[in-house]
Parts: C-alpha cells; sequence; structure tokens
C-alpha cells in the first residue's frame, strides 16, 4: 500500500466520529489530518508512518506545551481543551515505551555509539529518535541522556 497505513486510520476515524457526530473530536482530527495534506502539498511528498508518526509526536509536543502555558495562566478550560486533543492524538500513536526500556535503550545506543561526553550527544539522540519516535517524549529522553552523559 503506498502512503500511510496510519493516515488511513485516522481519515477512517475522521469518517466514524461524522456518522457518531461527535463534533469536539472530529474537529481534532480534521486539524490533524489538514496537517497531513499541508505538508505533502507543501514538500509534494506522500507522508509515510514514520513521517506521519513524527506530525503526531509534534503536535503532542505543541499541545502539552499550550496545556502548561493555560495551567500557568489559570484558564483551566483552555487547558482541559487541550488535554482533550492530546487524548485524541495520543489514540493514533504505539504503545508508550516504560521509564526501563526507555533506561535500557539509552544505554546500548551510548555503548553503539561510543559516547561517553555531552559533545557526543548528538550521536545518542540521532540513534535512539527512529526508534522512539511517538513512544518516547524526546524531551524527556534527552534529559535523561544529559544525566548518564554529565
Amino acid at each position: 500500500m503506498s502512503g500511510s497505513e496510519l493516515k488511513a486510520q485516522i481519515n477512517a476515524a475522521v469518517k466514524d466520529a461524522m456518522r457518531a457526530k461527535e463534533k469536539e473530536r472530529l474537529g481534532v482530527l480534521r486539524l490533524t489530518m489538514a496537517e497531513f495534506k499541508r505538508i505533502e502539498v507543501d514538500e509534494r511528498i506522500e507522508l509515510d508512518d514514520a513521517r506521519v508518526l513524527a506530525v503526531l509526536d509534534k503536535m503532542l509536543k505543541q499541545r502539552r506545551d499550550s496545556a502548561q502555558q493555560y495551567i500557568d495562566a489559570g484558564r483551566e478550560e483552555l487547558a482541559a481543551q487541550e488535554r482533550f486533543e492530546i487524548g485524541v492524538i495520543q489514540e493514533f500513536l504505539p504503545q508508550p515505551l516504560s521509564l526501563e526500556d526507555i533506561d535500557r535503550m539509552i544505554d546500548a545506543a551510548i555503548v553503539s555509539s561510543g559516547a561517553s561526553t555531552m559533545r557526543e550527544m548528538g550521536q545518542v539522540m540521532s540513534q535512539l529518535k527512529p526508534q522512539m519516535q511517538g513512544r518516547a517524549d524526546m524531551a524527556e529522553v534527552s534529559k535523561r541522556i544529559k544525566a548518564k552523559l554529565g
């Protein structure tokens, strides 16, 4: 099948949300599909599953940041909307990695890359990112790598 199986799942979820008249869920799913379409038009490509995961991961990070800003500003109703959107997006991401799995993968990447200092952190990150995309918060992974190398 050309293209992305994950994108097809989200497209099917759009149709299901329309039939079920789930207005809020439909809005989040349409926004996601619009982002896929924007990238495909801008870059003249068809997204594969790896790129779809990267886009979903980025959207998740944006919503987490927004939710935190809304909480800091005392706007709980807006933070709740962001958390709802996070929940819908997470449905399409693979099962998250446990902290033990993350630490094990970091240790393996440090050994295989031969990294021993903070300067070599990029080598470790570049090895881990494809394996962890959509399954772990890369900012948290970065902190864990710094703790091990620092």
